[in-house]
């Protein structure tokens, strides 16, 4: 034993230098199946795109040539591609606004303690948890012209003469798939929102009231600066989500009437394999990719300088 405890106080304590590098290569290991997932699902994908972009690819057989930017040129260079921007933005615009709104009217319902209020968080969330090819089947049910229940409820009432054809005419077919977009996903600007008012301190909310604050004055100066940070958060994803989506549209109404809801994805898809051209869908998936990072960026960099 004395000879061993000799050895130790002998033996050269290791160096800050070399317990760094340890620990630096302790981190790559650890996050290397991470960096080794995202490349594969990720980065290969986006490279592969890009590099498809730059050639004329016939989709069934997959033949490929080289034609550089000729792709991008043409896109830019068509009414279609602007067209679609347009009907994309409204889309996104107008969906994103009726989200909000009516998420957060949500969420200051759901903080308050209100009877049947964990039935009511499940009837909330129900729309966001629904299969999109089933809420799309309900609504078309709905709206059907012959037997759908909203024209009934609305001659009913007295409101409308005759059917309404929703998804069949403009801007009805607009209108109505935006509203259905906001109910289908609203839900997650509920859940994002209430989250954050759990945390708001009640204290605030008693002393406003002490000092004769209404509820307006009590959301404007108390809830809202509270949620400002969320709500952009929440307004960016939904918004890039909304930018991208495909299935809700493209079951609804097909791009129709006219190609007058025709979005940028339902474009891809129809470049792809309607006219089997992926090397021109991949040059209008790239110029997506570059029309979300033009939102994303400037987000990222006024957050960074706020931190």
């Amino acid at each position: 034993m004395t000879g061993l405890a000799a050895f130790l106080r002998l033996r050269p304590a290791t160096s800050p230098q070399a317990l760094a590098r340890r620990d630096a290569m302790l981190g790559l290991l650890l996050i290397a199946p991470t960096v080794l997932i995202l490349s594969t699902v990720v980065v290969y994908p986006l490279a592969a795109t890009a590099y498809l972009s730059l050639h004329s690819v016939y989709t069934p057989t997959l033949a490929t040539e080289w034609v550089g930017l000729s792709n991008y040129h043409a896109i830019l260079s068509d009414s279609v591609f602007w067209r679609a921007l347009a009907t994309t933005l409204v889309w996104t615009i107008g969906t994103l606004v009726l989200q909000l709104l009516f998420g957060v009217a949500m969420a200051l319902l759901l903080n308050r303690n209100i009877r049947l209020r964990a039935l009511a968080h499940s009837l909330v969330l129900f729309p966001y948890f629904l299969a999109t090819v089933v809420a799309v089947l309900v609504w078309r049910w709905l709206l059907n012209g012959l037997f759908g229940v909203v024209d009934h409820m609305l001659i009913a009432l007295g409101l409308i003469d005759a059917p309404i054809d929703w998804l069949g005419t403009m801007p009805n077919a607009m209108a109505t798939t935006i509203v259905i977009g906001a109910w289908k996903f609203f839900p997650f600007v509920v859940i994002a929102v209430l989250a954050r008012l759990q945390t708001v301190p009640a204290h605030l909310y008693e002393a406003a009231r002490l000092d004769g604050a209404g509820s307006w004055a009590r959301f404007t100066d108390i809830t809202l600066p509270h949620l400002a940070g969320v709500l952009g958060l929440v307004a960016l994803l939904r918004m890039i989500w909304d930018f991208r989506e495909f299935d809700l549209i493209y079951l609804l109404t097909g791009g129709g009437p006219l190609d007058h809801t025709r979005t940028l994805p339902l474009l891809v898809y129809q470049q792809a394999f309607g006219l089997n051209q992926m090397g021109m869908a991949s040059a209008y998936a790239v110029l997506m990719m570059l029309l979300a990072l033009a939102i994303t960026i400037p987000y990222l960099v006024r957050t960074r300088r706020r931190r």
